[in-house]
C-alpha cells in the first residue's frame, strides 16, 4: 500500500511539474537505477545457456528481474530491450517474452539467440546480452506489446506451430497453458536444424513425457524430418484447418503454414523476422525533410533512407515497436507483413515494413 502511494505521488503533476523538463525518472536513476516512476528498467538476475553447440550461434535464456513500472505480458507478447552503448547512444532490439504470462513486478525471461545481423553500434544487442552481459547488467524495457496472444478462453484444442527461435512466443504460450492446467489439447509442432540447436531441449523431452494433452512433435532437418506440407499437418493433425492455431518462425515456415491453411481465420501469425520486402522497383523515392531523392529500388523506405545516407530514428526493424513511424506524405506504399496497400495522403507508415510503390514521398 505505501509503496503504491508513492508511486503514485512519483507520477502526480505536481511531482512532474518540480522535476520540469527532466521528468522524475532522470532523478531517481541517480539515487538507485531500479526506482522508476514512469519507465521500465531491468537488472539481468541470471543467464541461462540454451544451445552452445559448435558453428551454431550461442542461445540464451537471459532473466530480467524489472523496475516496479513493469505491468506483467500475456503469452506471445514482446519487448524492446535497450543497451546504452556510450555517448548517450542506446540501441534498441525486440525480444518475445518467454515465460509464463506474468503479473506487474514479476521478473520475465528473454531467450537470445546471437546474431550478426543488426545494424546496432558498436555491437548488435543479442551477441551483448549472451556473450558480454553478467548478473546485473542494467538494461531498458518497454511495456509488453503485441497482439500475438492466446485468448482468454482457450479453445478445446489448439495448433501451435513454430520454427527456429520461433518457439520463444509459443513456449510461452504453451508453458502458461500449463501453469493454468489447460484441459484441453495442444498440438504443438516444431521444426529446428538439428537435436545440438534445438532450444528448450530437455523440458520439452519432459513435456512429451508428461503428456497431459499435449501432442508434440519435433522435426529436425539435418536428420531429414519432412518440411511442413499440408498433407504431413493433416496426418499429425487432422481437421488443422478449423483448429485455432499459433505460428511464428521464419518466412518460409510462415509462408508454408499460410498455403495449407487456404485463408481461414483459424491461423494466427506472427514473423520471427520480416518477410524480405519484394518491393516493386521504379519511380522515386523522395525525402522531403533533406530534400534528397532516389530511385526506388523497391526495398523498405527505412533501407533507402539509410542508403541515401538518412539516419532515420528506428528500433526494431519489424514493424512493431513503432519507432519508425513517418508521415507519407504522397504515394503507394505495401506492408511487407500484411500484403496490405495504402496511398492515403499525409499518412503515418511504419517505414521498415513498407515499400514503395512508384513515386513515394516521406517526410524524412
Amino acid at each position: 500500500m505505501a509503496l503504491d502511494l508513492g508511486g503514485r505521488i512519483l507520477r502526480s503533476r505536481t511531482v512532474a511539474a518540480l522535476a520540469s523538463p527532466h521528468g522524475i525518472d532522470r532523478y531517481l536513476t541517480q539515487i538507485n537505477p531500479m526506482l522508476a516512476a514512469h519507465e521500465v528498467r531491468a537488472r539481468i538476475v541470471d543467464i541461462h545457456p540454451e544451445v552452445s553447440a559448435p558453428g551454431a550461434p550461442r542461445v540464451a535464456t537471459v532473466t530480467l528481474q524489472p523496475t516496479s513500472t513493469w505491468r506483467g505480458h500475456r503469452a506471445g507478447q514482446h519487448v524492446s530491450v535497450g543497451i546504452d552503448t556510450g555517448e548517450g547512444r542506446r540501441t534498441t532490439r525486440v525480444f518475445t517474452v518467454s515465460n509464463t504470462e506474468s503479473k506487474p513486478g514479476d521478473p520475465l525471461t528473454i531467450t537470445v539467440r546471437a546474431h550478426d545481423d543488426e545494424d546496432a553500434t558498436p555491437y548488435s544487442i543479442s551477441k551483448y546480452l549472451t556473450e558480454r552481459a553478467t548478473v546485473g547488467t542494467l538494461v531498458h524495457l518497454s511495456q509488453a506489446e503485441g497482439d500475438f496472444v492466446l485468448p482468454h478462453h482457450v479453445p478445446e484444442h489448439i495448433v501451435l506451430i513454430s520454427g527456429g527461435s520461433g518457439i520463444t512466443p509459443v513456449m510461452s504460450m504453451l508453458r502458461s497453458l500449463q501453469r493454468r492446467t489447460h484441459r484441453g489439447k495442444v498440438t504443438f509442432l516444431h521444426w529446428a536444424p538439428s537435436a545440438e540447436r534445438q532450444i528448450y531441449a530437455e523440458e520439452l523431452e519432459e513435456i512429451r513425457g508428461q503428456g497431459h494433452g499435449v501432442d508434440l512433435h519435433i522435426m529436425h532437418t539435418a536428420d531429414g524430418a519432412p518440411y511442413l506440407s499440408p498433407a504431413l499437418l493433416e496426418k499429425l493433425v487432422p481437421g488443422y484447418r478449423d483448429l485455432p492455431t499459433w505460428v511464428c518462425g521464419p518466412e518460409s515456415l510462415i509462408e508454408a503454414t499460410q498455403a495449407a491453411y487456404d485463408g481461414t481465420e483459424s491461423l494466427h501469425v506472427e514473423y520471427f523476422k520480416p518477410p524480405r520486402s519484394g518491393g516493386v522497383a521504379g519511380g522515386e523515392m523522395t525525402f522531403s525533410t533533406t530534400g534528397k531523392t532516389v530511385a526506388n529500388d523497391g526495398a523498405t523506405i527505412l533501407d533507402q533512407a539509410e542508403a541515401a545516407g538518412l539516419s532515420p530514428e528506428h528500433g526494431c526493424r519489424m514493424g512493431i515497436c513503432f519507432s519508425c513511424t513517418a508521415n507519407k506524405s504522397s504515394g503507394l506504399v505495401r506492408n511487407v507483413l500484411t500484403g496490405e496497400t495504402s496511398e492515403l495522403p499525409d499518412e503515418q507508415i511504419r517505414i521498415c515494413v513498407s515499400t514503395p510503390e512508384g513515386d513515394c514521398a516521406v517526410d524524412l
